[in-house]
C-alpha cells in the first residue's frame, strides 16, 4: 500500500509533530498548495480526528516540489518504554517496500548485467524446466508470470538472516507454472522471491546488504533498512506494531511471538516471528525517507530517468481500485488503472498517481507520487484498527481536489 514527504536538493523537512498535531510549514506559493493539504485544512483534521477516537497511531507527511507542507505524529512507537512516534521513527513497511526490488534489478539491467528477457535459468538453477525456460524476468516484475507457489508458513519462528534466506529460496523453488507466462497473477510471493534470488545470483551479495547499499544509502535514507527482530526490540527508532485480537485488545507483536493476528485476511500472522523480512519484501523505514525516495527515482539518483520511467510505466490494465494503490471505496474518479513493477500507476482525476502501500498486522505503510504536480504523500501507522483505505483517500482528495461526479 502506500505513501510519503520530504527533501529535494537541499531543501530541508520542516514541521516534524511530536506526539499530538505540532506545527507544520506550507513552503509553496499558496496559490498551487490546496487548502486542504495545508496544516488545519481537511486532511489535518481528518487524521487528528482519527488519533484523538485512538483510530490512528504513526506518522503522515505531505511533500510539495521537496518542501513539507504538513508533518504530523501520533500516539506511541512502545508502549512499555513510553517512547512517542515522531518523523524520525521507522515503521514495517510489507508490502510497500516491494518496489525496491525492481529498483535493484533495473540498476543491474542498466548497468548491462541482466535483461529483463532472460528466463529465470539464465540466472538460478533449482527450477522446475518449465519455470527455468519460460518465466522471464519481465514476467515476475510485472505479476504476469502464470506462477503459483505454496502458502507460507505462517507459524514459524525463525532465529537468523540464514534461515529466512534458505527457507525462502526453497519455497520459491516450489513454484509452479499454473498458466501461460503472461497471464496476471496476483500476491504471488515466488514473484517477489525470485528476482531478489537473481540480484543475490549477479552480485554476489545479499539481496538486504546491496538495496541497504545501492538504494538507501544512495537516497540518504538514513533512518531506513531490513531490521532484524534484535533490533526491533531494543531500538528507540523503530515503531512496535499493536495487533489486535479477536476480543478487541491490542498486543505487542514483537514482544508476543505467541500471538497472532484475528484479521481473517492474515489470521493467525505476526510479522516479527520473521527474523528479518523476507528477500524482495518489506523493511523498516521513516516519512522522510519514503520521500527521499520518491525524488531519488525523479532526478536520476537510484535509476537514470528511462529506467525510472520504465518502473513505473502502466504495464497491465487493472480494474479500477482507487488509483489501484490499495483497496478503498470508490469515491475518488479513477480514469484508469495499471500494474507497473510491483507497484501500481493510476490515472486519477487526470492526473497520475504513483506509488504502493502495505499491510501487516500492526502496522501499515503507503506513499504515493503526483507526478503532475510535484506532490509525495505518506502514511505510516503501527496499531490495528485504523480506517487505512480511507486516509489514503483523504489525502488524493487533498491534493487531487474533489472528485469528478461519478459516470451513471
Amino acid at each position: 500500500m502506500a505513501a510519503a514527504g520530504v527533501v529535494a536538493g537541499g531543501a530541508q523537512l520542516m514541521g516534524a509533530g511530536l506526539g499530538h498535531a505540532a506545527p507544520a510549514v506550507a513552503a509553496a506559493d499558496p496559490g498551487t498548495v490546496p487548502p486542504d493539504t495545508r496544516p488545519g485544512g481537511a486532511y489535518d483534521r481528518y487524521v487528528a480526528k482519527l488519533a484523538a477516537e485512538d483510530k490512528f497511531s504513526g506518522v503522515v507527511m505531505l511533500s510539495h516540489r521537496g518542501q513539507t507542507v504538513l508533518s504530523r505524529s501520533y500516539g506511541m512507537a512502545d508502549k512499555e518504554r513510553g517512547i512517542r512516534n515522531h518523523p524520525g521513527i521507522a515503521f514495517n513497511l510489507s508490502s510497500a517496500g516491494k518496489p525496491f526490488g525492481p529498483v535493484a534489478v533495473l540498476q543491474l539491467v542498466q548497468q548491462g548485467k541482466i535483461h529483463l528477457w532472460d528466463t529465470v535459468g539464465t540466472h538460478l538453477k533449482g527450477f522446475a524446466k518449465e519455470v527455468a525456460e519460460k518465466v522471464t524476468i519481465h514476467h515476475l516484475l510485472s505479476g504476469t508470470s502464470g506462477l503459483d507457489n505454496p502458502p507460507e508458513d505462517l507459524e514459524r519462528v525463525f532465529q537468523s538472516r540464514e534461515e529466512v534466506r534458505e527457507y525462502n529460496e526453497r519455497w520459491a523453488r516450489q513454484a509452479k507454472l499454473v498458466a501461460a507466462p503472461g497471464t496476471p497473477t496476483e500476491h504471488v510471493g515466488a514473484e517477489i522471491a525470485i528476482p531478489a534470488m537473481i540480484v543475490e545470483a549477479v552480485t554476489g551479495t545479499t539481496y538486504w546488504d546491496y538495496v541497504e547499499e545501492n538504494i538507501f544509502r544512495r537516497c540518504g535514507m538514513t533512518g531506513t533498512a531490513f531490521f532484524t527482530r534484535p533490533q526491533w526490540l531494543t531500538d528507540k527508532h523503530i515503531a512496535h506494531s499493536y495487533m489486535q485480537q479477536a476480543d478487541g485488545s491490542l498486543v505487542d507483536a514483537v514482544r508476543n511471538l505467541d500471538k497472532g493476528s484475528a484479521d481473517p485476511y492474515q489470521l493467525g500472522k505476526n510479522p516479527a516471528r520473521t527474523f528479518i523480512d523476507a528477500p524482495g519484501d518489506g523493511g523498516f523505514a521513516t516519512a522522510p525517507d519514503l520521500i527521499r525516495f520518491a525524488h531519488a527515482l525523479a532526478d536520476g539518483t537510484v535509476l537514470d530517468r528511462h529506467y525510472a520511467e520504465l518502473l513505473t510505466g502502466p504495464k497491465i490494465p487493472h480494474a479500477p481500485q482507487g488509483g489501484g494503490l490499495a483497496p478503498r471505496r470508490q469515491a475518488t474518479v479513477v480514469d484508469a488503472s495499471f500494474g507497473a513493477y510491483q507497484m501500481p500507476v493510476g490515472i486519477v482525476n487526470g492526473q497520475w498517481l504513483k506509488g504502493r502501500a502495505g499491510v501487516n498486522p500492526g502496522s501499515f505503510a503507503s506513499w504515493n507520487i503526483y507526478p503532475d504536480t510535484g506532490w509525495v504523500g505518506v502514511i505510516l501507522g503501527n496499531q490495528d484498527g485504523a480506517p487505512f483505505p480511507q486516509i489514503i483517500e483523504q489525502e488524493m482528495q487533498a491534493v487531487l481536489g474533489p472528485s469528478r461526479p461519478l459516470s451513471p
